[in-house]
Parts: C-alpha cells; sequence; structure tokens
C-alpha cells in the first residue's frame, strides 16, 4: 500500500527543505565572515597606537611611519568589507575571491620571512590564522556558488 501525501504537505516540505538547504551554506559564509572581520578589527586597530613600541621590541625602529600606517588602514578597510559580505554573502561572494588574496597574500609573505628568520614566532602565528580564514573563504565561496546554482 502506497502512502500518499496531500499536495500542501509535499510542496509545505519543499518549501521547508529549500529554505533550510539555502540557509546553511549562507550561514556558513555569514560566520567565517564575520569571525574575520571581528578578529581583523581586534588585531588592527590597536596597532595604530603602538608605533613606538612596536619599533622598540622589534628592532629597528619604524624609519617610514607611511607604509606602516598604510597597511594598518588598508587591513582595516578589508576588515569592514568582510564585515560588509557577511551581512549578505550571495550579493557579495565577487568580493569573497579578493578576500582570499588578501588572507594568503599575508599568509605567504609572514611565511617567507620566517623561514628566513627575519619574523617573530607570533607575527608567523598571525599568518597561519590567515592562512585558515583564506582556505575558509574559499569554501565559503563555493558553497555560496554551489547554493546559488540550486533551483529554488
Amino acid at each position: 500500500m502506497r502512502i500518499r501525501w496531500p499536495l500542501s504537505f509535499w510542496t509545505g516540505a519543499k518549501r521547508f527543505e529549500s529554505t533550510v538547504l539555502q540557509e546553511i551554506p549562507m550561514k556558513f559564509a555569514r560566520w567565517v565572515f564575520r569571525i574575520a572581520g571581528i578578529y581583523g578589527l581586534i588585531v588592527l586597530a590597536p596597532q595604530y597606537f603602538i608605533e613606538e613600541k612596536f619599533g622598540l621590541e622589534n628592532p629597528p625602529p619604524i624609519t617610514h611611519p607611511e607604509f606602516f600606517y598604510g597597511f594598518i588602514g588598508v587591513g582595516l578597510a578589508w576588515q569592514i568589507a568582510f564585515l560588509i559580505i557577511a551581512q549578505d554573502p550571495a550579493k557579495y561572494r565577487a568580493m569573497m575571491l579578493p578576500g582570499v588574496f588578501e588572507k594568503f597574500s599575508f599568509a605567504a609573505a609572514v611565511s617567507v620571512l620566517f623561514v628566513r628568520n627575519r619574523l617573530p614566532t607570533m607575527l608567523f602565528a598571525a599568518g597561519m590564522i590567515d592562512l585558515l580564514l583564506g582556505v575558509l573563504f574559499i569554501v565559503s565561496w563555493r558553497k555560496v556558488a554551489a547554493e546559488s546554482k540550486r533551483p529554488a
């Protein structure tokens, strides 16, 4: 004996399935970019106030502060972009790839400097956090793409 479900049950289940399955990749991407943005703001913003201390703890002192402050400014701008992407990952999906480049370029730079003994271990660890976030950005980009191709 075959069970026949009423049409309203079937369409409701399809609507539920569609909504739930669409929301999982979006939630993942939202959380990844939200965490990346908040983490970046917490790490980068205080550096505006520690130029002198940074130079003393990591000699020689900074001789070109425009590079130091420029790096922090660009980094903070990207953290804000990550928070914007977190609001609507499908809409801002194209911006995820430059975000991957931002994360991987820093991770690559600190890796090379660390291997050449030109970087403290703590900064290398920060670069590896960026590497992890870059990988999560790629996962988010793929999940959001797969979801946008799924029929509604």
